[in-house]
């Protein structure tokens, strides 16, 4: 049998690793270096410093891709988004799943050695913008790294699982929250912070691995004047915020996801997101580009100074972050050899960065953009168009919010020359609120949620549903174009493996892990892996054997908040872990079979009650149960509510019934008013579907 479930003691586990595979987990950096001609671990987020995801196995191919399959699964603890990227050394392969779990599998057969929960709170849920995901863990000289969703770096055993170190890296009184992997540079563990949208300051901490004592801080963002600044670089950057105590807002710029790093330069290169709040002339009105929001910074890493910086959206206004994939490579622009730095932030533009300086080389659009119609290569700078301004009627941005793609990895292949982009067509309407007001426990995006509401026509929302989508582009990074795509069923598909194999692997939100041949994009090979991917694949070797591995689990703020069900409406389906080589022969379970929509409750009478509950629920309920009330099939679909359930709603809703599921209770913001409103709108949705789900059945 190749599954497996059993969890060893630490005594067989230790015996497992001293006679079988030798493991010590030294790892460090010249480990990681030496990985860059030693493809057969994987021992950093994106494999090696420079983040290309590119392996040079090549067992599995274009020519013996049909022989691929399943070799091992591993099912995991939570139906939550799952994001992370394994690392594997020694034999052993770590992950994390929801909730910022860590596991330790044997990497040959699944077998799990050790299971670390660190009991994040469950209330933390309601604090975080986009599922309560994690994206890797880090190993160091025997040691496994992980950032939990509260804010704490643990630092645990790597043979063992047991805690070594911990420390709370945030203030826990504020919204901060991590669920990006941390990286290792010369014995610091640099880790950021997730919060932007709730209204906190930005920063990137660095930690020593042996004891867990910071070495140091850098803020993305100025603090208060009154207070003085950290150093030059804040003093600096206080310049470009004018008119208004940006400080009081938090000023957002949160570093929660992209790092890379160049040992040559000694630099650190991070990636800054979105202000808080997102409307620029609430929280700027006197103008200013508002730095480091949405840039791209380098750092020394031993000391956290500042070096250069270049901003992807000055004085972001589209919630535009660059917080996405950043990729190191050596490329010919010219005829000239160029150390760059690539990135496909969310505001829809491919940049191309002299790494040395900071100096932009080339940028163009690789979805459609509307916000700006180029960027100015003397300048550096957008050139905007009127449709950006939506401070005085509601405009249709082009990319929206979620971005032309978001934090799921790319992957440069230097074989090709052509970098593979999980690219995504996404609009979204915005309109300021004109009755924003900070708050302190909620999101502050300064604008008009309401207009997140699906439009009541069929017709429109059909038209609505086709025009959005997802691509797989292989971009040419020296010509800026792309050179060949795949569309995509749904947005928000997962991250980018590419290998020496010519192949190009990628899973889907509808659950496909897919393999094309990496010149040309024709599809090679597919696997139905039963629930959505959004995560990246790795590839790695034990004793001559290649094996493809990605985590499965679908989540994130798309699958939340879209209100598009995934292919899957059987419920929520917890994450695994799934394993491939060539012969692997086993197969995955069933989906679950669709949910039977119970009959919902008589529908509410009172039109400006369910009116008026449309409106509240898009304020303060879409964010985690999908526009229009549709769920992405992460969170329980409200229109599929049971009587008992019905019967319960205000217990849950305001009492806070159901927190030790992540559901807060709302009584410091909703009345009892309100959650009846809320109630009849979703009355009114179950009614809606309901009578749909009835005529269409019967006309099958």
């Amino acid at each position: 049998m190749k599954f497996f479930s059993k969890t060893l003691s630490i005594g067989l586990f230790s015996l497992f690793l001293s006679d079988v595979h030798g493991a010590d987990f030294q790892v460090n950096g010249d480990s990681i270096e030496k990985s860059k001609i030693d493809s057969q671990e994987w021992l950093s987020h994106g494999r090696t410093y420079d983040e290309q995801r590119f392996s040079e196995l090549n067992q599995v191919n274009t020519e013996n891709i049909d022989r691929l399959g399943i070799e091992w699964f591993a099912d995991l603890d939570s139906n939550r988004g799952h994001e992370a990227t394994p690392i594997v050394s020694d034999g052993v392969m770590f992950s994390t799943g929801a909730w910022s779990v860590v596991y330790a599998h044997n990497a040959l057969n699944g077998e799990l050695l050790w299971k670390f929960d660190p009991k994040v709170p469950k209330e933390k849920a309601y604090f975080v913008c986009c599922d309560v995901v994690n994206r890797g863990v880090a190993i160091w000289e025997g040691k496994i790294f992980v950032g939990t969703l509260d804010g704490r770096l643990i630092a645990l055993n790597a043979q063992t699982g047991a805690v070594i170190w911990e420390k709370m890296t945030v203030n826990d009184s504020k919204p901060y929250s991590i669920t990006g992997a941390p990286r290792i540079i010369k014995d610091k563990v640099i880790i950021g912070n997730g919060g932007a949208d709730f209204g906190v300051r930005g920063y990137v901490s660095a930690y020593d691995a042996d004891d867990g004592e910071m070495a140091w801080r850098f803020y993305t963002v100025p603090g208060n004047p009154d207070e003085g600044f950290e150093n030059s670089a804040m003093e600096m950057a206080s310049k470009t915020w004018k008119g208004a105590k940006w400080w009081e807002y938090g000023g957002g710029g949160t570093v929660w996801d992209s790092m890379a790093y160049d040992p040559d330069l000694d630099l650190l290169y991070i990636g800054t997101g979105n202000a808080s709040p997102w409307n620029y002339k609430i929280r700027s009105p006197g103008g200013g580009d508002n730095l480091f929001v949405s840039s791209i910074v380098a750092l020394r890493p031993e000391t956290g100074e500042y070096v250069w910086h270049y901003q992807t959206t000055p004085g972001d206004n589209w919630d535009y972050t660059a917080t996405q994939h950043i990729i190191l490579a050596d490329i010919t622009i010219e005829g000239e050899a160029r150390k760059v730095l690539m990135q496909a932030p969310k505001n829809g533009f491919f940049y191309v960065i002299d790494r040395t300086n900071g100096e932009l080389l080339s940028a163009e659009k690789y979805v459609q953009a509307t916000w700006a119609s180029h960027i100015d290569l003397e300048t550096g700078r957008p050139v905007k168009t009127d449709l950006a301004d939506y401070d005085e009627a509601e405009k249709l941005i082009f990319p929206g919010a979620l971005g032309g793609h978001n934090w799921m990895p790319m992957s440069y292949n230097p074989k090709t020359g052509l970098v593979y982009i999980p690219a995504q067509e996404l609009y979204m309407p915005m309109k300021k609120d004109d009755d924003y007001e900070y708050d302190a426990k909620g999101w502050n995006t300064a604008g008009d949620l309401t207009v997140m509401a699906p439009p009541k026509n069929l017709l429109q929302l059909m038209l609505l549903a086709r025009s959005i989508r997802g691509r797989l582009s292989a971009w040419d990074p020296v010509e800026q174009k792309e050179v060949w795509k795949q569309y995509l069923t749904l947005p928000w598909n997962g991250g980018i493996l590419s290998t020496d194999g010519n192949l190009v692997f990628q899973g889907t939100s509808d659950g496909e892990l897919v393999a094309y041949d990496a010149k040309s994009g024709e599809k090679k090979w597919s696997e139905d892996l039963k629930n959505g991917i959004v995560a990246a694949p790795i590839t790695y070797s034990i004793d001559g054997r290649q094996y493809v591995t990605v985590v499965v689990g679908y989540g994130g703020v798309f699958a939340l908040q879209a209100g598009l069900p995934p292919k899957n409406t059987g419920g929520p389906i917890n994450g695994r872990i799934v394993t491939f080589a060539l012969d692997g022969d086993l197969k995955l379970p069933e989906r679950p079979r669709n949910l039977e929509m119970p009959k919902p409750p008589a529908p509410i009478e009172d039109q400006a009650s369910i009116a008026r509950g449309e409106d509240l629920y898009h304020w303060e309920c879409h964010m985690c149960h999908g526009a229009g009330a549709v769920g992405g099939g992460v969170l329980a679909d409200l229109r599929y509510m049971s009587a008992e359930t019905h019967e319960k709603f205000n217990a849950i809703t305001l009492g806070g019934l159901y927190v030790d599921k992540g559901m807060v209770g709302f009584a410091s913001r909703l009345s009892e008013q309100d959650v009846e409103d809320i109630h009849a709108y979703l009355i009114q949705r179950a009614n809606e579907t309901y009578l749909f789900e009835t005529i269409n059945s019967a006309l099958k």
